[in-house]
């Protein structure tokens, strides 16, 4: 056969194979979308639910920023398609991002019934990923406030299994490997945030952040139809004729200065899929690169700061219950003295008796500790465009509130995040088992040894803020999203504070915004970290006064003689 005719037959053969296998590849996007479709787990308080975009569109008008005057009361999907650049936005007229609108998600929730559920999936079948896109009407969460949110959760197969799981949080996101995640058969388990939609891998995880997302598998459960009968539709995103609409899904500022500011304070609404991050999201490989991965280790520690207070309330009652028996032995066998608790032998001008006045003197000092701040940051916003400027406490560690970060907004500093310990609770129970630990004791030597081990756990709280506040600088790099560490100014901030922590000044400009202005940030301990301080000092004076006393608080009884044990003599033999 001639040689041109064998080419010609061979290139139209891998034509014809390769536009047969695309085909197939495409009849088998959808059934490979529903295969591994999550099933999403939300909060008991969640009020928003991935919805069809239709619901944006017919709640809200078109704008370009900078002109008053909507686009469109009635944007349509093919409209939105015209619309190529960020300079467009949607706003939603039920509602604004004030915190004390609720308009949006109350109007949501009185459709929700009707709306149903809407999942779009994206089949990228050069990298073997499928995403999963979830649009929420509006982001209610801690860490910012803004109308519309578009969320996501990747899929990648090799070799036509799944390995990877990809979840967006925030400014970035998580992968884990297919093993790590939980899941019905090939269906993900995603644990949705309340409020701001961060994807979690674990029913427990959100608490270890700057947002400290409340995350719970108590509330909504939603699952593809494939699996349950009001579940969640899936529709392809690719045939979508808003999908090449650049602007954003809410409100975004109705001019440059408003826009700049929206930006910062993460009151603007998101861009689509093929816009967010740049670009990015939709690219699942480049996405991924820059995803922080899940750890097994990462998991327990998740695991017990989310269980925190109930594993503190269990080790607090064994501890009680194990002291309560010794107390109990100690009273059977020496006896517990007139006075009962040792602490209280004061009688004089005694070494004994000024130990145990200085061991009351310092949890007085502890108290007092545990009410007032242990370290605060303070910003001055000096920004003549917002309405409200002066000064606030960015961020603040005391025992009653554990660590709280505010922003400024509009009307003035709003909470970003909390990671709430009960740091004066740990203190406070310490305090009492102090007084508890002293029941029955009989001399000073063995009270002033626990005097000295009390005092030096006062150090603690002080130790670990100067060791967080030291290593702040370096950590940043490793822990912080992109956008934070592209942030020059924000990181010579964090610089700044770890080498001066214990007290400091740095001012910084505000770009960006018409009028430009100044953040100055001043930082230090506070007086109730100088109280605990004080209260160690103290505790440890005490309990060196007490060794060095060497007397007795009362005389021990006797215990008594060992139970002797009656010896039965054996049988003599039988008699002959």
């Amino acid at each position: 056969m001639n040689k041109r005719i064998v080419i010609i037959i061979v290139c139209i053969g891998l034509i014809l194979s390769t536009n047969i296998i695309c085909g197939l590849a495409s009849a088998a996007d959808p059934d490979l979308a529903d295969q591994y479709a999550p099933i999403l787990y939300f909060e008991g308080n969640e009020k928003c639910y991935p919805v069809d975009i239709s619901y944006a569109l017919n709640n809200s008008y078109l704008y370009e920023v900078g002109n008053p005057s909507p686009i469109s009361t009635t944007p349509s999907k093919e409209l939105l398609a015209n619309y190529t650049s960020e300079n467009y936005y949607l706003d939603n007229q039920q509602g604004t991002v004030a915190v004390s609108d609720n308009g949006i998600e109350d109007n949501y929730q009185s459709e929700m019934a009707q709306l149903g559920y809407k999942v779009y999936a994206h089949v990228d079948t050069t990298s073997n990923t499928i995403q999963y896109w979830f649009f929420y009407a509006f982001n209610g969460g801690d860490l910012n406030r803004h109308e519309g949110d578009w969320e996501m959760v990747q899929v990648t197969l090799s070799g036509g299994q799944p390995t990877q799981v990809m979840y967006s949080q925030h400014y970035a996101g998580q992968s884990a490997r297919w093993e790590q995640v939980d899941k019905q058969g090939d269906h993900v388990k995603v644990y949705v945030a309340r409020g701001s939609h961060a994807n979690y891998i674990k029913p427990y995880s959100g608490k270890i952040g700057l947002a400290s997302d409340n995350v719970g598998d108590n509330g909504r459960i939603l699952k593809p139809r494939s699996i349950e009968a009001n579940g969640y539709t899936i529709e392809p995103l690719t045939s979508q004729p808003w999908l090449s609409f650049a602007g954003h899904w809410g409100w975004a500022g109705a001019n440059d200065s408003q826009a700049s500011e929206a930006a910062i304070l993460g009151e603007a609404g998101p861009q689509g899929p093929m816009f967010r991050e740049s670009g990015t999201m939709w690219q699942p490989l480049a996405w991924a690169a820059g995803l922080q991965q899940a750890s097994d280790p990462f998991f327990i520690v998740e695991w017990l700061v989310y269980n925190f207070l109930l594993l503190f309330v269990i080790i607090t009652v064994l501890s009680l219950l194990l002291l309560v028996f010794f107390i109990y032995r100690r009273h059977r066998k020496y006896g517990l003295g007139p006075r009962l608790v040792s602490l209280l032998y004061i009688d004089g001008g005694n070494m004994k008796s000024i130990g145990n006045i200085l061991c009351i003197v310092a949890i007085i000092v502890a108290v007092l500790g545990m009410v007032y701040p242990w370290y605060i940051v303070s910003a001055d916003v000096s920004v003549p465009s917002y309405k409200q400027t002066g000064t606030f406490n960015a961020l603040s560690v005391d025992g009653l509130h554990g660590i709280q970060v505010q922003l400024p907004d509009r009307s003035g500093p709003v909470p970003l995040g909390t990671f709430t310990l009960p740091f004066s609770l740990l203190i406070g129970i310490g305090l009492v088992f102090i007084v508890l630990s002293t029941i029955g004791v009989s001399d000073s030597r063995k009270l002033g040894k626990k005097y000295l081990f009390r005092g030096a756990r006062l150090f603690t709280p002080f130790i670990l803020i100067l060791i967080l506040v030291l290593s702040i600088g370096s950590l940043l790099p490793q822990i912080a999203p992109a956008s934070i560490k592209a942030n020059t100014d924000v990181v010579s901030a964090m610089n700044k504070v770890s080498q001066a922590p214990f007290n400091g000044e740095y001012s910084m400009p505000v770009t960006g915004v018409s009028g430009g202005g100044t953040v100055t940030l001043t930082w230090g301990f506070g007086f109730g970290a100088y109280l605990l301080l004080i209260a160690g000092v103290i505790m440890l004076m005490a309990g060196i006064i007490e060794i060095s006393a060497q007397a007795k608080f009362f005389e021990e009884k006797e215990p008594g003689p060992p139970l002797k044990k009656k010896i039965t003599p054996p049988n003599p033999p039988p008699q002959q």
